[in-house]
């Protein structure tokens, strides 16, 4: 599969890995390619670079891996060529230039909105599935938990939720699917509080579980 990779932080770093571990072609993108250079280098055959609407054009499935405050520009940019794509929402509306609140990070979103809400709205023919939002990079592949970890998702498109969390699966990760985009509101408020004990004590390798009866 190619997957591309709209990013240039540890994120898409940590991911492009990922897939790269897993045999898919990875593009990495980014408005300045030749910042990537040093990574290309040594990311092997199966990696390239190249700009955010080179990416947009290359992938089957699309991460979109960059600031929340950066997104919807992206968005709105090269929206027309993710039409009908499966684009991977792993952001949040992480206000810049705001210091937390007793550790509780700020959102620029209002509390009955979510950013992929207003992505989903410049773009409506993106399949659009919420994921790796709510935890770090360092635990986003193949985590070493007692437990198999769970990953929250949510999107409009079922078949690309389902894709997605054949992916997800791969990586190590028990899927809980809670839905359309609205659900990207607590999904997203769910880094908050991911973010707290990182901010408190400086633990930043954790991750959530759901537990069932039965």
């Amino acid at each position: 599969m190619k997957i591309a990779i709209l990013g240039s932080g540890v994120v898409g770093e940590t991911l492009a890995k990922g897939f790269l571990d897993e045999g898919h072609h990875v593009m990495r993108g980014t408005r300045e390619p030749a910042k990537l250079a040093d990574w290309h280098k040594g990311a092997g055959a199966n990696a390239s670079v190249g700009t955010f609407a080179e990416c947009a054009a290359f992938g089957d499935v699309v991460i979109l891996s960059v600031k929340g405050a950066a997104a919807e520009s992206i968005i709105a940019d090269i929206g027309g060529a993710l039409a009908s794509k499966i684009v991977i929402d792993t952001t949040n509306p992480i206000a810049e230039g705001e210091k937390p609140d007793n550790a509780v990070i700020r959102y620029f979103t209002e509390q009955n909105e979510s950013l992929m809400e207003r992505l989903q709205a410049k773009a409506p023919k993106v399949r659009f599935v919420k994921a790796f939002n709510s935890v770090g990079a360092y635990v986003m592949v193949k985590p070493k938990f007692p437990m198999k970890p769970t990953m929250f998702i949510c999107g409009n498109d079922a078949d690309a939720k389902k894709d997605v969390s054949g992916l997800l699966d791969a990586f190590g990760w028990n899927v809980e699917d809670l839905g359309a985009v609205e659900a990207a509101r607590p999904i997203e408020a769910l880094c908050q509080l991911w973010c707290i004990p990182g901010f408190l004590r400086n633990d930043w390798k954790h991750a959530y579980a759901n537990m069932k009866l039965g």
